[in-house]
């Protein structure tokens, strides 16, 4: 089926299948920020790179997931676009964050085994960057 012929899948079901996928993404993101983390590579190059790769897996899996879409160049130059910005969102949000909640003693000593401040970082930016993805891809890249 064309995507003409696909009809848009309901707002509720778009939302679940959109968090459920981001769950995923952030599951990737997050783990790998933590693996390059502890390989000692500092915050935001690690987050950088966690972040290209959780939002990839999230595109290739919201596309046709969440979105019916057939991936055309058109939508895909405006997804990179559109993360072009959640990138700039989640980065500049963890960069200054994380090393202010490290100051506030968040860190891995302030429970062991648990980096806070890279949790509650990485939490925040993920939280701003998925409200503003679902939106735009919903109404404005994937609207049908």
């Amino acid at each position: 089926m064309t995507e003409a012929a696909t009809p848009q899948l309901g707002l509720r079901t778009q939302l679940v299948r959109f968090v459920l996928t981001g769950g995923l993404s952030a599951i990737v993101d997050y783990g790998l920020l933590v693996v390059l983390m502890a390989f000692g590579l500092d915050h935001t190059p690690a987050k950088i790179l966690s972040f290209i790769a959780g939002t990839t897996t999230a595109y290739l899996i919201n596309r046709r997931w969440t979105f019916n879409s057939d991936g055309s160049r058109r939508k895909f130059a405006a997804v990179m676009g559109l993360y072009a910005l959640t990138f700039a969102l989640q980065v500049g949000i963890f960069t200054p964050l994380y090393p202010w909640l490290v100051s506030l003693g968040l860190d891995a000593e302030f429970m062991p085994k648990m980096n806070w401040a890279q949790l509650f970082g990485f939490v925040v930016a993920q939280g701003v960057a998925t409200a503003v993805n679902f939106v735009v891809q919903r109404a404005v890249i994937f609207k049908h």
